[in-house]
């Protein structure tokens, strides 16, 4: 099939007329300002998004990884320390722990929404457990009610890690403000993207919001005098100037993926029940936000099912081949396989179909077709 007709995982060059004017004007207030690190723009995102997620405080930071680093070093922690979180993420989840010398502990996921099992908290907590991380994968929410339970019972702070999942909702709070922290990524290909890296801290806590602040700019709470080690975290004026300029469609973008997500689960709910797949549930009380349209291929021979795809035009991911238990980088943790096996099975069996506000349904059905003709000769 032709590179003409092809349909691509997600496709950044859809946007239409009245945003690119939005971005461009935008974009020209702040090189008018001169202001291109922190100011006005940055502030006034910061607070059109904490109305959005309905939380007290959001701190613009460089990334989505950058916005769990600071938010782990606003809650102390370092080396020696334990923190908990899941082993089916990306990488950031776990990497920003150990660049701070301290200890990932994974707990296996839930295999229905991919996230961390909350039954399995408890026993992966130790004195030494500084804070527990739930991932909402893929753009539906963890289960806060049951993490928050534990978490509480024993003081452990809780940082979401949302950088997948503006928009979504838990029993109707915005993820990223359910828990003490919660960091959100806005790199391109999210729900809500920059045109570049970028990212956010979101808190209801004043004091936890006034350290961030800190942090970002080298723990300087006034220039050139700084109270702690911190970083350069800080959010680039146009780039909040873009995603300020985004923030009002986000509504809309995410409903549009809703609705690609019920047609796939249309055309494809008749290979779910002749147990060739298995379509993304959306569990009790949460609304999910489709970042990604995951579906699990229980008959094996993914790569032959997507070279098969691929060769009918359409393009798909693999979110996340590896748990973070077996990355080589980890191994001083004493990870095998076999350790967290919802984890393992659900990397050996995940396919991300295309997903995008900008898909047009005629598309959403040829994927569909595509990975059915695909199953069939597999």
């Amino acid at each position: 099939m032709s590179r003409a007709t092809s349909i691509p995982v997600l496709d950044l060059t859809r946007y239409d007329e009245a945003l690119k004017g939005d971005i461009a004007r935008a974009v020209g207030d702040v090189f008018a300002s001169g202001r291109f690190v922190l100011g006005p723009a940055v502030e006034s995102f910061e607070h059109d998004l904490a109305a959005f997620l309905g939380c007290r405080h959001v701190v613009g930071v460089s990334s989505g990884t950058d916005a769990l680093l600071v938010a782990l070093m606003a809650l102390g922690v370092g080396p020696g320390d334990e923190v908990v979180t899941s082993p089916f993420t990306f990488f950031a989840s776990g990497g920003v722990v150990a660049r701070l010398g301290a200890r990932p502990v994974f707990v296996d996921i839930e295999p229905a929404g991919f996230q961390l099992d909350p039954a399995r908290l408890a026993d992966a907590l130790s004195e030494r457990t500084r804070a527990i991380v739930p991932v909402h994968l893929y753009g539906q929410g963890a289960d806060m009610g049951a993490i928050l339970a534990v978490a509480q019972a024993r003081g452990i702070p809780v940082l979401e890690d949302a950088c997948q999942a503006i928009g979504a909702t838990v029993d109707g709070r915005a993820a990223g403000a359910i828990g003490d922290l919660g960091a959100f990524s806005f790199y391109p290909t999210k729900n809500l993207g920059a045109a570049g890296d970028a990212g956010a801290v979101a808190t209801n806590d004043d004091a936890l919001a006034a350290l961030l602040r800190d942090l970002r700019v080298h723990g300087a709470a006034q220039t050139y005098v700084h109270e702690r080690v911190g970083g350069n975290f800080r959010l680039d004026a146009i780039q909040a100037a873009v995603l300020r300029a985004k923030l009002p469609r986000l509504p809309g973008w995410n409903e549009r993926r809703r609705s690609i997500a019920a047609l796939y689960r249309e055309r494809l709910a008749g290979l779910e029940r002749a147990g060739r797949l298995v379509l993304p549930a959306e569990l009790p009380g949460r609304r999910h936000v489709y970042h990604q349209f995951v579906v699990r291929l229980r008959t094996g021979g993914r790569d032959r099912v997507r070279r098969r795809m691929a060769e009918r035009g359409v393009a798909t991911s693999v979110f996340y081949p590896i748990p973070l238990h077996l990355q080589a980088c980890f191994r001083e943790l004493g990870g095998r396989p076999g350790d967290f096996p919802e984890a393992e099975r659900a990397a050996g069996e995940v396919l991300a179909l295309p997903i995008f506000p900008e898909l047009r349904d005629d598309e959403a059905a040829r994927v569909a077709e595509a990975l059915r003709e695909s199953l069939e000769g597999s």
